[in-house]
């Protein structure tokens, strides 16, 4: 990715195509629990945002009201492209984000739309993110790890691996 390319849209360039992101959060018992939830996000500002809809009757909306911090993983394993993020959880009530949000998916689950008083948008700020992306063809990869495997020396370029502050 560029250099000068703001975090925040290397961030959104990278996701924009991934639309199932697992958000992990600690569990009452204190241990990691993660949900595959898809991202509302139609483009991502320099606020660093991601947008989710759950249950405000979820375990995960009670959980992140006790502990906001979260981690959030997307992965694109067909064009290996992986994305690790770390941020803090918050809900935002306005109606008009949640209608600007909207799709048509989503009604599955709030069948009563953006006004469905079941409806919570989880905000993530993200405040750090850390990737892979190998840009390189299937075969390129396989002959750089066989002549690793031959020479006992591990493969160099195998991709870029970076870590963005928001």
């Amino acid at each position: 990715m560029d250099k000068k390319t703001p975090a925040h849209e290397t961030l959104w360039e990278l996701i924009k195509d991934i639309r199932i992101g697992m958000v992990t959060h600690h569990g009452a018992n204190g241990q990691m629990h993660a949900h595959p939830l898809t991202t509302q996000n139609k483009v991502m500002d320099d606020r660093g945002e991601l947008y989710y809809f759950i249950s405000n009757q979820s375990e995960l909306h009670d959980r992140l009201q006790a502990d906001n911090e979260v981690s959030v993983a997307y992965a694109d394993p067909s064009a290996d492209r992986y994305v690790a993020i770390s941020g803090q959880a918050s809900f935002n009530d306005d109606l008009a984000k949640k209608e600007a949000l909207w799709s048509p998916m989503a009604k599955a689950w709030f069948p009563e739309g953006a006004i469905d008083p079941n409806l919570a948008l989880l905000v993530v700020n993200v405040k750090h993110a850390e990737y892979w992306n190998v840009d390189e063809s299937k075969m390129v990869q396989l002959l750089k790890m066989t002549k690793a495997a031959i020479t006992g020396t591990p493969p160099k370029n195998l991709g870029e691996h970076k870590e963005l502050d928001l």
